[in-house]
């Protein structure tokens, strides 16, 4: 498993994703991409120019959850209900989108899992996060939803299991034989609320920096093996 170096120049996940994309595309020749998307609230990366995709939703049946699907046209069909047990066939997806869906879900390890199982060999996931290490990870793990929603404005689950984090990624990707392309922390979510900016920061300074407001975000890029003698999953 390797992993990006700090030191070099962070891109937008969106544009890192499409680069990853269009990498992925040509190595297949063109041909159409199936993209299973897990966290449809969020829409990027959407159909690409030049690039042809088949984007398919699943995420959580929640009030909020459905009015975003509704609202997306790109998606040729979505699956709502508990991800452990999404009728999803194995090994039938390129791409296995996961935008802001682990940290806010119980038994997130498993739904990993049964989400890779539907990913082809040499399939990528991308994958973006929030990081239950941040400071703001912190307040929202720790805040009850009452709270959460003047602080952050989110009403949705906060769960933040332990697999949360940069730490948790990497040794889930080193169990099954994933490789972790890359590897990018952003500070892309300030709190939206005075009051939520203050608590970050509260939350940075009494941990002394272990929950830093430097960074709230974690996008990885992972790659399932085209090794036949690596582990399937």
């Amino acid at each position: 498993m390797s992993s990006t170096s700090d030191l070099r120049p962070v891109a937008a996940p969106r544009d890192l994703f499409v680069q990853r994309l269009r990498e992925l595309w040509a190595e297949q020749l063109g041909r159409r991409l199936d993209v299973l998307v897990a966290g449809c609230l969020h829409d990027e990366p959407r159909v690409l120019d030049r690039i042809e995709t088949r984007l398919t939703g699943v995420d959580e049946d929640l009030p909020a959850v459905r009015a975003a699907t509704a609202a997306r046209a790109d998606l040729s069909r979505c699956l709502l209900g508990d991800l452990r047990s999404a009728p999803i066939r194995p090994r039938s997806f390129d791409v296995v989108q996961v935008s802001f869906l682990l940290e806010r879900i119980h038994h997130a390890e498993l739904v990993l899992d049964r989400l890779l199982q539907a990913l082809r060999p040499g399939g990528l996931v991308l994958l973006r996060m929030r990081d239950r290490r941040s400071a703001y990870g912190l307040c929202e793990r720790l805040a009850p939803r009452w709270l959460r929603r003047h602080l952050t404005g989110d009403a949705l689950p906060a769960v933040y299991e332990p697999l949360i984090s940069r730490d948790g990624i990497h040794a889930f990707c080193l169990s099954r034989g994933l490789m972790i392309t890359d590897d990018e922390t952003t500070a892309s979510a300030p709190a939206p609320t005075p009051l939520g900016r203050t608590a970050v920061t509260l939350a940075d300074r009494l941990t002394r920096g272990r929950c830093p407001a430097t960074h709230d975000e974690i996008t990885m890029v992972i790659r399932k093996p085209q090794n036949h003698f690596a582990r399937l999953i």
